[in-house]
């Protein structure tokens, strides 16, 4: 199978199409942003059109911030070879995820606790309007 890169694939004489997207890629997703934004606001298809492109061509989930959320990812569960660093990570692992499961059961609790107040509250409410009303 024949891999070529992009810039082999373009290199004789690229229509302006292709000249716009190499400078696009070159300024990085913060320029294809700018032009779809700017698509917008001019002429509305324009816009779409460019962030239809984006989606397929993967350029609006690829970059810096994706690449190194899946390469943190990739070396937070990567072996280093030592057994003793291998056990302590796992373990400290696993207390953070306890952690977090206990704090997410707290959070729980406060908030079906901050409801049952404001149902309270309610009830408390519309008893005491009922027996103004019932007195009048």
């Amino acid at each position: 199978m024949n891999t070529m890169t992009s810039e082999q694939r373009y290199s004789a004489n690229p229509s302006w199409f292709v000249r716009a997207e190499q400078w696009l890629d070159n300024k990085e997703k913060g320029a294809w942003i700018a032009a779809m934004v700017l698509g917008f606001i001019f002429f509305w298809p324009v816009g779409l059109a460019l962030l239809m492109y984006m989606i397929w061509s993967k350029r609006m989930f690829s970059g810096k911030s994706c690449a190194r959320r899946t390469s943190s990812i990739m070396t937070a569960s990567r072996n280093t070879g030592n057994a003793a660093f291998d056990a302590y990570k796992a373990d400290t692992l696993r207390r953070l995820e306890e952690e977090q499961g206990n704090f997410e059961a707290f959070l729980e609790r406060l908030r079906e606790a901050k409801d049952k107040a404001e149902f309270d509250q309610f009830m408390d409410d519309r008893a005491s309007r009922n027996d103004t009303k019932a007195d009048a």
